[in-house]
């Protein structure tokens, strides 16, 4: 059963002029997990925010459909989407110590919307708080509801937030880069974390982030964005195997690997796209080391490659590589 379908979404601005969201469709089923990647400037953090529908105060333009549960949210008011918020679709955001008042205890931040929502008294959602901060790993949790943010590490910051998130038991957890600036131990611990958590709590995952090394081991599926638009879609281990988009193998060729020693990362020549001047045909033949003149043409399809498996292309030469290298954490 799908928990989120997404169809021909569309984000624009200046008039239509500036198109940072363009015509991206893709769903997510119960329990299921679903990596988003792709470099900063992609699409990534925009298509889930217009999803959330955070974005019209940006002054946005956003057409298409979004479903939630069955229900479509495309043309719900403020008020109907922040009933969704929380106890629907929640968010963990990237940057812990922005997205947490630093003038407010953990547990006066988590208790807030279990009292203004929930209808939880302040013991009980003290106790709820401090069973949420015990369920994520946070060690003396009734200790920890009296601290501040800065009193904590980087990850149990982290922690926090998806405390935060889970506390309305949400269907859709979304996760944006959840694990930067954590270091590699860190980050394993949290992305360990919120799958323990998905899989106990049967919540959908979406996984926002720029490394593929991140999605190995977590994601079922894995949507690869550039110049706002989805280059590949297929299962987790299809797309490792046989990654059929240059910008996806490019991608991979830039995650470290166990079993090779290198002097210097291989890196993809260039820069995204900018919303306001993309280019024409193709969004990523300027740095494509594979590019035709035909590229230049027209935007390629979505098409599916041969296969049993569900696997998707936007690209009229896709080269899968079967039995592409695994990066560190990547389950074969």
């Amino acid at each position: 059963m799908s928990v989120l379908e997404v169809e021909h979404l569309k984000v624009a601005y200046r008039g239509g002029a500036v198109e940072t969201v363009r015509d991206v469709s893709f769903g997510v089923a119960e329990g299921e997990a679903l990596g988003v990647v792709g470099e900063s400037g992609c699409g990534k953090s925009q298509t889930m925010l217009a999803v959330l529908g955070l974005l019209g105060h940006e002054g946005a333009e956003i057409s298409g459909r979004v479903v939630f549960d069955g229900r479509d949210i495309g043309g719900l008011g403020p008020k109907g989407l922040r009933e969704i918020r929380g106890s629907g679709i929640a968010l963990v955001s990237q940057d812990a110590l922005s997205a947490l008042n630093p003038a407010m205890t953990v547990g006066a931040q988590m208790a807030e919307p279990l009292v203004r929502y929930d209808g939880h008294r302040r013991r009980s959602a003290a106790d709820r708080c401090a069973e949420l901060l015990d369920l994520v790993g946070i060690p003396g949790p009734r200790d920890r509801l009296r601290s501040y943010p800065h009193e904590l590490s980087g990850g149990m910051r982290q922690r926090v937030l998806i405390a935060m998130a889970i506390s309305r038991e949400p269907r859709l957890l979304i996760a944006d880069e959840p694990t930067t600036a954590l270091d590699v131990t860190i980050q394993a611990q949290v992305l360990g974390l919120i799958d323990r958590l998905r899989r106990e709590l049967r919540m959908a995952l979406v996984l926002i982030t720029h490394d593929l090394g991140v999605v190995a081991g977590v994601t079922d599926r894995i949507a690869v964005m550039y110049g706002g638009r989805i280059v590949e879609t297929a299962p987790t281990t299809a797309l490792f195997d046989a990654p059929g988009h240059p910008y996806t193998r490019a991608l991979m060729a830039s995650v470290p690997r166990m079993d090779h020693r290198v002097d210097r990362l291989p890196n993809i020549p260039g820069f995204p796209p900018h919303p306001a001047d993309p280019p024409p045909g193709c969004a990523f033949q300027p740095r494509c080391g594979d590019a035709r003149p035909a590229c230049a043409d027209s935007v390629p399809e979505l098409l599916p490659l041969p296969g049993a498996r569900p696997h998707h292309v936007r690209c009229p030469y896709p080269a899968p590589a079967a039995g592409a290298a695994h990066p560190a954490g990547a389950s074969a």
